[in-house]
């Protein structure tokens, strides 16, 4: 099958992405598995991370990407849920154990041998993929497979960060950057919680533009004063300056929410501006969102159908993964960016 490989940790770069295009052997099913004919697979910032070893693969070469929709050809012994021809797709979670004390709390998230697709096993750069069908979720027949692909990480995740956020309706909610994750956020506040309002704070003209057009009540720069106080902040940046900014602008007893696998090395020095006084008093709080478990997709997938969201996606074709993922980098392209396998 033809895949793209990450061969080793290459570290940042600003010129080329180095992603291999090649021919590998098609992958098996085991007990419990089921294999995917892959048509599309999203593209994600956390493959960058990846790529520049801010969370390396446990081994190499490996298969990159974990927003992965396709149709189930081949099946393992064992496997009951799904059938030869039905439609499925994988996000972040490929497999938890199952019985510790977080996976049995339904924290599977938080397992210490939590696998990532497409960083601890092949995922969806590449023709075929085998995951266990406990792992794998039907696609709902509302979305085309390339508006399906962002839901199984970016919109799962953004589920997720909205949850932890908190917010009751009428309260206000602000979101850092404006990519895949926060236009779906955006959506779901808006169906959700109709009286709150949303703010978004983003470096990018084109991103505040779009998020205005999706309904935000208002959109500026990084830190740029609101015209009201976030009651909750969900950062979706791979950078510090948004957390420092937006600490400095949430309500006392606010949450921010942090929405990344790996924050990035380039403005750490802005840590440095954290003041106590100004940006963590008054019982502000911080949380991470590691991951994602199985929950997560499934009830997101259940409320995007109902909603329905609305997707933006840009396709690419396999080959152009290399391309596809130098402009989430440089932020060039607004909503989710999406290859197109077969």
């Amino acid at each position: 099958m033809k895949a793209m490989l990450l061969q080793r940790v290459w570290g940042p770069s600003e010129t080329a992405i180095p992603l291999a295009r090649s021919v590998v052997a098609d992958p098996v099913p085991r007990e419990g598995e089921i294999l995917i004919a892959v048509t599309v697979c999203g593209v994600c910032h956390t493959e960058l991370d990846e790529i520049e070893g801010r969370t390396p693969p446990r081994q190499f070469p490996v298969i990159p990407g974990h927003q992965v929709v396709g149709k189930v050809i081949g099946r393992g012994s064992g496997v009951r849920l799904f059938q030869v021809g039905d439609r499925v797709g994988v996000g972040w979670i490929f497999s938890a154990c199952g019985r510790c004390d977080h996976c049995r709390r339904g924290d599977e998230n938080l397992c210490a041998e939590f696998r990532g697709t497409g960083r601890d096993a092949n995922g969806g750069y590449a023709g075929l993929m085998t995951v266990r069908e406990e792992f794998a979720f039907p696609v709902p027949a509302a979305f085309s497979d390339a508006q399906a692909a962002p839901l199984f990480c970016a919109g799962a995740i953004g589920y997720r960060s909205l949850r932890l956020a908190e917010l009751q309706d009428g309260q206000t909610l602000g979101l850092t950057g404006f990519g895949a994750s926060a236009h779906l956020v955006l959506q779901m506040c808006r169906k959700r919680m109709p009286s709150s309002a949303v703010l978004v704070f983003s470096r990018s003209p084109a991103e505040r533009s779009f998020a205005m057009e999706l309904g935000a009540a208002w959109a500026g720069d990084i830190g740029e004063d609101p015209p009201a106080t976030p009651d909750a902040i969900i950062d979706t940046t791979p950078a510090w300056r948004p957390v420092v900014e937006s600490l400095r602008v949430l309500a006392s007893g606010g949450r921010l929410v942090i929405n990344a696998i790996r924050k990035e090395e380039g403005d750490r020095d802005y840590l440095a501006r954290l003041d106590y006084a100004r940006h963590l008093w008054m019982e502000k709080r911080v949380v991470s969102v590691a991951n994602v478990t199985r929950r997560d997709i499934r009830e997101f997938l259940d409320l995007a159908a109902q909603i329905p969201l609305a997707p933006e996606v840009r396709e690419y074709p396999l080959e152009d993964a290399n391309g596809a993922l130098m402009e989430l980098k440089k932020g060039s392209i607004r909503g989710a960016k999406v290859l197109r396998v077969s």
